[in-house]
C-alpha cells in the first residue's frame, strides 16, 4: 500500500447558505433591524501510485483569520496553508455562491427574517434552539426575559484514563517542529520528548529540510520555543531525532508502550499540529496491524517502508512525527502517513484525513532512535538480496540484477548462506504473508540485525522453507 505523508494545501471550507424555511411573520419593533447570524538494501523509487506526503515539515502539516463580515452570505474563507509550508492553495470549487433575494416590504420581510433566523438556529443545534424559544417568548410578551446560569455546575473530574486526562498529561511533552532549509523552504511537523537530555523523536521527513545547514526549532504548548539540531535521521525508517539547545531541566519524557501487544479495536489518541494547528488532539481506534506501507514526501526521494499500525484517528498534514497514544497515555506509534484520495479531495488541493492513518510501531522506532542517539546513523536489518519493488500479491521476487549493477544476492550474505537465488519468490517471513517487495522490506525492518527469521519461498513451482540470520547495513546509502 502506498500512502501520502501529508500535504501541501487546504481547500477552503464550504460556506453554508441559509435554507429558506416557512415561518410565521414576526413583528419587528419599530426602528430595529434584524440580522441573521514506508530485505534487501533494495533501493528504489516509490512504486507508481505511492505518493505519501508528509504530515509535517516534511511530514508536513498556521493559518490566519480576519474579522467576520456581518453580512450574509459570509465572504469566502481565506485559504489556510498546510503547516508544512506547502505552496499550493485551494480555491473555490465548493459550488456556486448563495445570493440572498431582496427582501419584500411589509410583513413579507418579517417572514424572511424569521426564516433566516430559523436556519441559523438549526445550524447552532440545541443551544440555538433554546435561544429561538426565548426570543419567540419575548416577542409575544411585553415583559423581559432573563436567563441565569447556575452558580455551581458541579465539580468536573477527568480521570487519568479518560481522553482529557491522557491529553492533559501528554500535551506538555509534545512539540511543534518548524524546519527550514537554507533556501527558506520548509514546513511544520510534530515531535515528542524522548528523554530528559532534550532528545525529541519525530519523522525524518519532518526535519529533512533542516539537515544540511537549515534552521530547526521546537515549540511547547506553553509557548516556550527552543532552537534545535538534528542528531540523526533514518530516511528508510522515516525516523529522526533532534536535540533541543539549552534544553530545560524539567522535561518529562512520554512513557513508551509495547506496540507488539496492541490489538485491533484498542483506543488511540493522536497529538499533532494538523495544518499548523498546534496541540491538536484526536481520537480513534487501531483499525489494523502490520499494514505494509511505502510512503514518500513526493519529492522523488526513495521511499520509507513500514509495517504500520493503522488508525482511524484523524491525522492530517502536520501530525507527522507526533505520538499515537493508547488509552493509558503510552506511546505506541509515531504518526507518519495517511492514505489520501487520488484527486486531492473535492477537486481542489490535497485532501486531509479520510480515516486511514498509519503510524510506525514504537518498538521499532525506539530501537532506531536509540541507534541515532548513540551513533548518529541508522542501522538496518537485511537479508542481502535485491527484490522487486513492484506491487503484487504473489510475493517478493529476488531480481536478476541488483541495485546499481550489484549482485542480486550479496556474496556471503544472509540470503546466499541460506541458498536463496535470483528468481526465488519469498511468500512468508515467519508467520507474515509477503505479497510484494515493499512488504518484505517493511517486515525485515521490524527486526534487528542478528535476529533469526524463517523464510518461505517458491522455486520452480515448489515451496521451500529456510532459516536466515539477518545481517546489518549502516546508513541510508
Amino acid at each position: 500500500m502506498s500512502t501520502e505523508n501529508e500535504g501541501t494545501a487546504v481547500p477552503p471550507a464550504p460556506s453554508a447558505p441559509p435554507v429558506p424555511v416557512d415561518a410565521p411573520a414576526a413583528p419587528a419593533p419599530q426602528g430595529q433591524a434584524h440580522q441573521g447570524p514506508y530485505g534487501q538494501d533494495a533501493q528504489g523509487q516509490v512504486p507508481q501510485g505511492q505518493v505519501p506526503q508528509g504530515q509535517g515539515g516534511a511530514g508536513h502539516p498556521g493559518a490566519s483569520s480576519s474579522a467576520p463580515d456581518p453580512s450574509w452570505p459570509p465572504p469566502p474563507p481565506p485559504t489556510a496553508p498546510y503547516g508544512d509550508g506547502g505552496s499550493g492553495s485551494g480555491s473555490g470549487g465548493w459550488g456556486s455562491s448563495y445570493q440572498q433575494p431582496a427582501p419584500a416590504s411589509g410583513r413579507r420581510r418579517g417572514g424572511l427574517v424569521a426564516a433566516v433566523l430559523v436556519a441559523a438556529l438549526v445550524a447552532g443545534g440545541a443551544g440555538g434552539g433554546l435561544g429561538y424559544v426565548l426570543a419567540k417568548d419575548n416577542d409575544e410578551s411585553t415583559g423581559s426575559t432573563t436567563v441565569s446560569a447556575s452558580s455551581n455546575g458541579g465539580d468536573v473530574k477527568r480521570d487519568p484514563g479518560t481522553t482529557a486526562g491522557v491529553a492533559a498529561k501528554a500535551l506538555p511533552s509534545t512539540v511543534t517542529i518548524e524546519a527550514e532549509s537554507t533556501s527558506g523552504e520548509g514546513g511544520t511537523g510534530t515531535g515528542f520528548v524522548f528523554d530528559k537530555q532534550g532528545h525529541i523523536v519525530t519523522n525524518n521527513h519532518v526535519v529533512a529540510d533542516a539537515v544540511d545547514g537549515g534552521k530547526l526549532s521546537a515549540t511547547f504548548p506553553s509557548g516556550k520555543k527552543y532552537d534545535a539540531e538534528v542528531v540523526g535521521h533514518a530516511q528508510g525508517y522515516d525516523v529522526a531525532v533532534i536535540k533541543l539547545k539549552n534544553a530545560p531541566s524539567d522535561l518529562k519524557p512520554l512513557t513508551l508502550g509495547d506496540s507488539d501487544k496492541i490489538a485491533v479495536g484498542d483506543a488511540t489518541i493522536a497529538i499533532g499540529a494538523p495544518f499548523g494547528l498546534s496541540d491538536t488532539v484526536t481520537t480513534g481506534i487501531i483499525s489494523a496491524k502490520n499494514r505494509p506501507v511505502a510512503s514518500s514526501d513526493g519529492s522523488g526521494s526513495q521511499a520509507s517502508y513500514m509495517s504500520a499500525l493503522q488508525t482511524d484517528a484523524s491525522i492530517n498534514p502536520g501530525n507527522s512525527g507526533g505520538p499515537l497514544l493508547d488509552a493509558q497515555g503510552n506511546v505506541i506509534g509515531i504518526n507518519s502517513a495517511i492514505q489520501s484520495t487520488g484527486n486531492g479531495g473535492f477537486g481542489t488541493g490535497q485532501s486531509g484525513s479520510i480515516g486511514l492513518g498509519f503510524a510506525i510501531p514504537i518498538n521499532q522506532a525506539k530501537y532506531v532512535a536509540q541507534e541515532l542517539i548513540k551513533t548518529g546513523k541508522p542501522v538496518y536489518a537485511k537479508i542481502g538480496a535485491s527484490v522487486s519493488l513492484d506491487d503484487g500479491s504473489d510475493g517478493a521476487q529476488i531480481t536478476d540484477q541488483g541495485a546499481g549493477g550489484a549482485a542480486p544476492v550479496e556474496p556471503g550474505g544472509p540470503a546466499a548462506k541460506a541458498g536463496l537465488k535470483p528468481g526465488d519468490v519469498i511468500t512468508k517471513l515467519d508467520d507474515r504473508v509477503i505479497d510484494s517487495g515493499p512488504t518484505l522490506i517493511g517486515e525485515i525492518w521490524t527486526h534487528q540485525p542478528g535476529d533469526k527469521v524463517t523464510i518461505t519461498y517458491e522455486r520452480g513451482g515448489k515451496q521451500h522453507t529456510v532459516d536466515v540470520t539477518l545481517g546489518s547495513r549502516v546508513g541510508d546509502n
